[in-house]
């Protein structure tokens, strides 16, 4: 069975010919429990998410900043595995039809065995990976597999890197680039920045396939600020933190359906 790339593909193509930018919601598997995750991302996409990315809780989160480790840790504890991500992304896509991916870091892929997980997320109707860990020049056996399986291989890149270095991460990726709107780990910020406006300039000029934004943003005015440049507005730790936030599961979904509303409306407002 394919993968969902090109419903990926064709979801970025439509929020672009419609003059805005799309919005992207990050939630991790398992969180607060398996079923709680799978209904957070019903309630995100009823809320006005466009694409959904389901973390793959680890023990070792280096780029997610306290907000997401706290999520990881409670997922981690309830004994979620990979298993569990594979049913996220299975019943979350289906519910929605929206194109559902996976965040990771390497290490679990590694262990799991590359064939075996591009095959299981193809099954269950991902329509991708973004793997912040992983350099380009050791992604050849993961995107080989990814490509037979119709599934879009997503890179990080961030402020520090060169232009040289951004041509070469650009041409092996697809679906999206995400771009790492600081330097430092994952969290909500007062401002998202001049240096991601110069990072999306710089790596449209290398590629022409869409470039979303993430890590900062946090409400619908830095949702504004950054569809006004990018292709795609990337939220997760604002959303994560609504349900940490929250009394009980009800009231944090509300929240996060809340929440997704207000950025759904920030990244229409782009005029």
């Amino acid at each position: 069975m394919s993968g969902n790339v090109r419903l990926l593909d064709e979801t970025l193509a439509a929020t672009k010919a419609a003059g805005r930018a799309a919005l992207i919601a990050y939630l991790p598997a398992g969180f607060p429990t398996v079923d709680g995750g799978i209904e957070a991302v019903k309630a995100v996409v009823a809320g006005g998410a466009d694409i959904v990315e389901v973390g793959l809780p680890h023990s070792d989160p280096v780029l997610d900043g306290p907000v997401i480790q706290t999520a990881d840790d409670i997922a981690l504890r309830g004994g979620v595995k990979i298993a569990d991500v594979m049913r996220t992304v299975r019943e979350a896509h289906a519910a929605t039809g929206v194109p559902v991916l996976v965040m990771t870091y390497w290490n679990p892929i590694d262990r799991y065995g590359v064939e075996r997980f591009t095959a299981e997320l193809a099954e269950a109707g991902g329509a991708g990976c973004i793997l912040p860990d992983l350099p380009v020049q050791e992604s050849a056996l993961w995107r080989e597999h990814a490509e037979k399986h119709g599934l879009a291989t997503v890179f990080v890149v961030a402020p520090s890197s060169k232009d040289e270095r951004l041509a070469t991460i650009t041409a092996a990726g697809s679906g999206f680039v995400y771009a790492a709107s600081l330097m430092g780990v994952t969290g909500t910020r007062e401002s998202v920045g001049e240096q991601a406006q110069d990072l999306v300039r710089r790596t449209k000029a290398t590629t022409s396939i869409p470039v979303c934004v993430g890590l900062g943003v946090s409400n619908a005015v830095q949702a504004k600020e950054v569809a006004a440049f990018a292709d795609g507005v990337i939220v997760g730790s604002a959303f994560v933190k609504r349900m940490l936030d929250a009394a009980d599961e009800a009231s944090g979904l509300a929240a996060v359906r809340e929440l997704a509303a207000e950025l759904a409306a920030g990244v229409r407002r782009m005029s």
